[in-house]
């Protein structure tokens, strides 16, 4: 990849529609606010955390994902939290992101969802004022039952109401395997009625069953990772033929072992049959890297060409939660961009 392409890709602007804003925890932060909030950490130093980040499969990495997660005890923590990831994401120049957040991983520590939801969305709107737009998906814990998913969605309703300019969706992530979409068909119906926009985390670990899981029985707008879907050309097709977009996360892929070399990755065989593929981070602060690093790095280990780059930037825009008016003004300025690159 030549340095004027390198530059290019970095400058442009881009939506990430696949982040967990937990999964943007630095060691450093992590270790600030547990000294702020005199909690005791598994670790003795940064260094260690960062150690321990050799993952060998979704479930290694939950388990420090969740340590990480119990410095967060105050609205300010999820300020703090939230305005690391926008001040990141500003300097790789997104312009809009979607963002998880998981209640189930707070509320269990007696953390009320009001004080999670509330931090959040004040970073957000510190945010915006800079040139990020957002939104803000609630994500349930698959590893979990489907009855406290329906306790929290019913604890969330007021918020639904009270931030119904940012918060504008649910989506379910956590362990895949053997916690297939179907184990949560009733609270997805309860949001879809309420008119919430709906995805699913699917084929990551889990096989593409999941994936037609959560387009028949959640009735999902859009499904996070995907990256299995190749394995069934008959989805491949509807996936194509309905442009229910893949929120792809390759260095997390990578990470977790879902592919042994970033050359193999799925993404760009998937783009090349017409799936609406779209790079995101994850996980960022414990997969190696924010949006323009899983760019640069696909980009390298799969030869995407201009055009492909193109496509999947715009993928990215076509396949987010904002207005007609907003998706065009976006989208303009990305043409701009590429025009004048």
């Amino acid at each position: 990849m030549t340095p004027t392409f390198f530059d290019k890709i970095a400058g442009a602007p881009k939506a990430e529609l696949h982040i967990h804003i937990e999964g943007s925890l630095e060691p450093e932060l992590i270790f600030k606010l547990a000294q702020r909030n005199g909690v005791r950490l598994p670790y003795e130093s940064i260094e260690a955390l960062r150690a321990a980040y050799a993952f060998t499969d979704l479930q290694s990495f939950l388990d420090i994902y969740y340590a990480g997660a119990s410095v967060l005890l105050h609205e300010q923590d999820f300020y703090d939290m939230t305005m690391a990831y926008v001040e990141r994401a500003l300097a790789d120049n997104v312009v809009h992101t979607e963002i998880f957040f998981d209640p189930q991983t707070h509320t269990e520590r007696g953390v009320a969802i009001e004080t999670v939801v509330a931090g959040i969305e004040r970073a957000l709107a510190d945010g915006e004022k800079r040139g990020l737009s957002s939104k803000l998906i609630l994500c349930f814990l698959r590893h979990l039952s489907e009855e406290s998913a329906l306790a929290t969605f019913e604890a969330a309703l007021p918020l639904f109401d009270q931030y119904a300019h940012r918060l504008v969706g649910v989506g379910l992530d956590s362990s895949e395997q053997g916690n297939p979409p179907s184990k949560f068909a009733r609270v997805f119906a309860k949001a879809r009625e309420r008119g919430l926009k709906l995805v699913a985390h699917a084929g990551e670990e889990g096989p593409p069953a999941y994936v037609e899981q959560a387009l028949d029985l959640l009735k999902v707008d859009r499904i996070d990772h995907g990256v299995r879907s190749i394995e069934s050309p008959t989805l491949v097709k509807r996936l194509a033929d309905t442009r229910i977009a893949l929120t792809v996360c390759p260095l997390s892929n990578l990470k977790l072992c879902v592919f042994d070399d970033l050359k193999q990755h799925t993404l760009k065989s998937l783009l090349a049959q017409g799936v609406a593929v779209t790079i995101n981070s994850d996980d960022p602060a414990y997969f190696g890297g924010y949006v323009n690093t899983n760019y640069l790095a696909t980009v390298e280990a799969l030869g995407l060409a201009d055009a492909e780059v193109y496509t999947i930037i715009r993928n990215g825009f076509e396949a987010s939660f904002v207005t007609p008016a907003a998706r065009d003004a976006l989208l303009a300025k990305l043409d701009a961009y590429w025009r004048s690159h």
